[in-house]
C-alpha cells in the first residue's frame, strides 16, 4: 500500500505573491485579522506555521480606517522614549489623522506569532494612507476582504 507524503513548506519552495487590500471604510481589527493571516500563509492549503510562506500585502487607503464604538476617542496607544518617565500616549483619532499606517501595522503585529518569524513577517507588509503605492510593477492581485460592519 502507498502512502501520502506530507509536503512541508520551506523557504526554497515558498511561491510568495503580492496581494493589494483596500481598507477604505473597513473596522481595524477586522481587517487586521485578515491581514495577519494573508501574511502568515494561512490562506493556502501548504500552510505550515514554522516557515513564511505567506504573501506580500499592500495596503492602501489606510487613513480610511473606522473603529467601532468609542475607541476613536477612548483608545490611546503608549511608546517610551527611553529617558525616566518617558511614557508617551496619543489617542487613536490622532495617531490615525497623524500617522494611519500605525494603527493598523500595530494591529496586525498584535495578531502575529510573538516570535522571530513575526519579525520576517511584518516586513512583508506595505501600508500606505491613500490610494497610490510604488508597487505596481510586482503585479498585486487586489482582494476584497470581508468583515465590514
Amino acid at each position: 500500500m502507498e502512502r501520502q507524503k506530507t509536503t512541508f513548506m520551506n523557504n526554497a519552495t515558498a511561491d510568495r505573491g503580492w496581494v493589494l487590500i483596500d481598507v477604505e471604510n473597513q473596522v481595524v481589527g477586522r481587517a487586521a485579522s485578515q491581514i495577519a493571516d494573508i501574511l502568515r500563509g494561512k490562506h493556502r492549503p501548504t500552510y505550515t506555521p514554522n516557515t513564511d510562506a505567506g504573501d506580500f500585502v499592500v495596503v492602501i487607503n489606510a487613513s480610511k480606517l473606522r473603529f467601532t464604538g468609542n475607541k476613536l476617542l477612548d483608545k490611546e496607544y503608549f511608546h517610551h522614549t527611553g529617558y525616566f518617565g518617558g511614557i508617551k500616549s496619543i489617542t487613536a483619532e490622532k495617531q490615525l489623522a497623524k500617522h494611519p499606517d500605525r494603527v493598523l501595522r500595530d494591529a496586525v503585529w498584535g495578531m502575529l506569532p510573538k516570535n522571530t518569524l513575526s519579525r520576517s513577517l511584518i516586513k512583508k507588509l506595505k501600508i500606505y494612507a491613500d490610494s497610490e503605492h510604488p508597487h505596481t510593477a510586482q503585479n498585486p492581485v487586489a482582494v476584497k476582504i470581508e468583515g465590514n460592519l
